[in-house]
């Protein structure tokens, strides 16, 4: 069974935070910021979590794909700032949509986690399991960031973005993920300490941290392996493809990769400008965006490919 994409959701806070904001509470500027990330401003929830974002970009994609929630067999949250540690924000999201008669659960891989998600829908489309899936990627970084911290705050925003797909009749396409915890450590965010009533200390909670050098090289390399690695396990060339829609953590990454791929960059769409990184939901954001505007037609090839910590990486094909 190969899956077929029905519609597509995003939705994103409405307070617009610009590099000329941030200048106001960390020592930087807006060339500083744009030169280095291509990021202009980025979303900011007011109070909206994790769940209600991911809710909302759900729910324009079930409009446009014209499915009614209760046609949904699973959902998946690709997500690495839940609102809570339980109940998953996938059940909170089937509850907030009135999916009932799907089964729901979170995917944590970071910035990888809706092409995780992507690739676990299909997985159970081959095996016959599922045939509709409410894939989302949502993050709220906002709420895990350092806004003391100018190397990391300036990059993130908050987000949310959706697909509703189907399984069809046909040969799927194969899938690439990957994860190397030796590299754990160069990009991280503790939930909570490992204290409790024995140690004498109450549970704190941490920051993200990265080592921006060491995920800018690892990104640069990986995702060119990985995109190269999925096309010849689908037989397909890199001309063959109309967009490769990446991860959007940062404009000089996603040039650099175009460059090693040899390709134009026009090819490589970015909103990086607009939103920063929002995480697992950068891809299926520009996703919905692409769709929107009238820039993917039937027959289209689309590589999405994500990098993030853990680290994970991985790439899917899509045939809209």
């Amino acid at each position: 069974m190969k899956m077929r994409i029905l519609g597509t959701g995003s939705y994103v806070p409405e307070r617009i935070v610009t590099n000329d904001d941030l200048a106001k509470i960390v020592e930087t500027n807006d060339e500083w910021i744009s030169t280095r990330t291509g990021i202009r401003e980025r979303r900011i929830t007011q109070g909206e979590g994790t769940s209600a974002l991911a809710a909302k970009a759900a729910g324009r994609a079930l409009e446009q794909s014209g499915v009614k929630p209760e046609e949904i067999d699973l959902i998946l949250l690709g997500t690495s700032t839940p609102d809570k540690c339980f109940p998953s924000g996938a059940c909170e999201v089937q509850g907030a949509i009135g999916a009932v008669n799907a089964v729901a659960y979170d995917i944590s891989a970071a910035c990888s986690g809706f092409i995780f998600a992507l690739n676990t829908a299909q997985a159970f489309f081959e095996a016959g399991i599922y045939k509709k899936a409410l894939v989302i990627g949502c993050d709220v970084l906002s709420k895990i960031v350092d806004w003391e911290d100018r190397s990391t705050c300036v990059l993130f925003g908050d987000g949310a973005g959706a697909v509703v797909v189907s399984a069809e009749e046909g040969q799927g396409y194969r899938a690439v993920m990957g994860s190397d915890g030796s590299r754990a450590a160069s990009m991280e965010c503790p939930s909570r300490t490992n204290d409790n009533f024995l140690t004498g200390k109450l549970p704190t909670v941490g920051f993200t941290t990265m080592e921006g050098q060491e995920i800018f090289k690892f990104a640069v390399k990986k995702v060119p392996e990985c995109t190269g690695a999925l096309l010849e396990a689908n037989g397909l060339e890199k001309e063959e493809i109309k967009y490769f829609v990446l991860h959007q953590a940062n404009y000089r990454i996603v040039e650099a990769i175009a460059k090693r791929m040899k390709l134009p960059v026009e090819r490589f769409p970015m909103n990086i400008a607009k939103y920063g990184n929002t995480s697992g939901a950068t891809i299926p954001i520009l996703l919905d965006e692409l769709n929107r505007e009238g820039k993917l037609a039937q027959g289209d090839k689309i590589v999405v490919s994500g990098f993030g910590a853990g680290l994970t990486w991985g790439a899917a094909l899509l045939e809209w």
